[in-house]
């Protein structure tokens, strides 16, 4: 009975977690980073704030888990395996295009970008492994013959690149929303040699 009454416990305790960072996303991407209170979603969820922080060690590692959950929805379409290059960039591109009409979460991904630099910040580790995935399925998309040393150097090189001006746009469009990011990194991938043009 012990046993059962604990794994009931857990399971409350995970979904609680879920619904914690599904209206966190929510009221941050309409709040923005800023306007985003531990207090305002802790009332999202009927919880104090103390109540709040019971599933998270601080606001910083509520936050890093709410990017994680944004990835986790935004990922599966990108990490596909069997995805053409073309298709690959069309969703990465539909990825961008979706981020201009959720400016809280920009803000959130580019602050603790910045954050994460110290290597003691909850976001370190996050931004670290995130960085480093992307560019990996980047460079699957690129390469065009792993066995071929300048070959995988250029295509690693084309997705650090990638990644750079994908995250300096952000910041470039949150100083002037009239900004096209989509548009800029879609001129930007045609421009790159060593793509595969894959279905």
């Amino acid at each position: 009975m012990t046993k059962r009454r604990e794994r009931g416990s857990y399971a409350k305790g995970i979904a609680k977690r879920e619904e914690i960072l599904t209206r966190a996303l929510e009221v941050i991407a309409q709040q923005g980073y800023r306007g985003a209170s531990i207090k305002e979603i802790a009332q999202a969820v009927g919880l104090s704030q103390a109540g709040l922080l019971h599933y998270f060690e601080s606001k910083e590692h509520l936050f890093v888990e709410v990017l994680r959950k944004r990835d986790e929805m935004d990922s599966p379409a990108l990490a596909d395996p069997d995805t053409g290059t073309d298709v690959f960039f069309a969703r990465f591109l539909a990825t961008v295009r979706h981020n201009s009409e959720v400016p809280g979460l920009v803000q959130l991904f580019s602050q603790l970008s910045v954050d994460a630099a110290d290597p003691q910040h909850p976001a370190h580790p996050y931004f670290v492994e995130r960085t480093a995935t992307f560019r990996d399925l980047v460079v699957a998309h690129l390469r065009v013959d792993p066995d071929d040393a300048a070959s995988a150097a250029e295509a690693e090189a084309w997705a650090r690149i990638l990644q750079a001006v994908s995250d300096g746009l952000q910041l470039q469009w949150m100083l002037d929303p009239g900004v096209d990011m989509a548009g800029t990194l879609e001129r930007l991938l045609l421009a790159i040699p060593v793509a595969q043009r894959t279905a």
